[in-house]
């Protein structure tokens, strides 16, 4: 009768160089005839790009564009399983002592972050954030045993319903963090600058994910339900409980670390 929450990431990084110091070489062998018409062209172009110049408007240079940061907030993928006690299926998440269902809810994040470096020289570069993007997905399974009574299954819905409330605002949360990431400019140093720039967009996207988990945070609300309720075996009303575990959990949330188990 426990409702366990999980937070899983994964990260993608990819990163474009635009690299401004280098040295180009070319041999181009052409009859002297056609060099000499080819100056002469290049210098009536040049002098008509400057006359041109010098009557055109001059407007401020305009920064590129960095795109918008995407997040795709996947629909609650939700199903129910029946079990038997006495033989659980191996995909079945195990029961601490005294447990007899589960609500499991797995709040998944993916972090796919695109930069571009700018080298300074050999071994230093300056690597901008252009691009965020995140994947969030919520999966909850419930598992109940055959003929679990009924005030079981009500119980293990009100897990379900505390997860799916904490998933609502998940895609704002996801998108205060990306924008907090695009456009940031990160000192790279290293030998093989290419390698630096992705391990950095790595380390990077990375610490999107995490910090997404940290502050949803789902844990609370789910500890207090299970207190109030003391695991369905008071005969509080589920409903009751979920909208008082919603309302109060910053305030009255247990202590996890002080938690027996039942």
């Amino acid at each position: 009768m426990r409702g366990a929450f999980r937070g899983i990431h994964q990260v993608q990084a990819n990163g474009s160089a635009a690299v401004f110091f280098g040295q180009w070489s070319a041999e181009v062998v052409q009859p002297l005839r056609r060099l000499i018409l080819l100056i002469a062209l290049l210098a009536v172009l040049v002098v008509a790009w400057v006359a041109w110049k010098g009557k055109a408007p001059s407007s401020p240079r305009q920064p590129a564009e960095i795109p918008a940061p995407t997040i795709n907030k996947q629909p609650v993928a939700f199903a129910t399983h029946t079990f038997d006690p006495a033989a659980p299926p191996p995909d079945m998440p195990p029961l601490a002592p005294g447990e007899t269902a589960e609500c499991d809810s797995n709040f998944l994040s993916s972090a796919n972050v695109r930069g571009e470096t700018r080298n300074i020289d050999a071994t230093h570069a300056t690597l901008t954030i252009t691009d965020v993007k995140m994947m969030l997905q919520l999966r909850i399974n419930l598992w109940l045993p055959i003929d679990a009574p009924q005030y079981l299954i009500e119980h293990e819905e009100g897990h379900r319903q505390i997860a799916e409330y904490s998933y609502q605002t998940a895609d704002q949360l996801a998108q205060r963090i990306v924008d907090s990431y695009l456009g940031r400019q990160v000192e790279i140093t290293g030998t093989d600058l290419d390698v630096e720039s992705r391990k950095m967009l790595h380390q990077l996207a990375t610490e999107i994910t995490d910090e997404y988990n940290k502050e949803l945070n789902p844990s609370p609300p789910q500890l207090l339900y299970d207190s109030i309720t003391d695991h369905a075996k008071n005969g509080v009303l589920p409903k009751d409980a979920v909208a008082h575990a919603l309302k109060n959990a910053d305030l009255e949330a247990p202590d996890p670390s002080t938690l027996r188990k039942n």
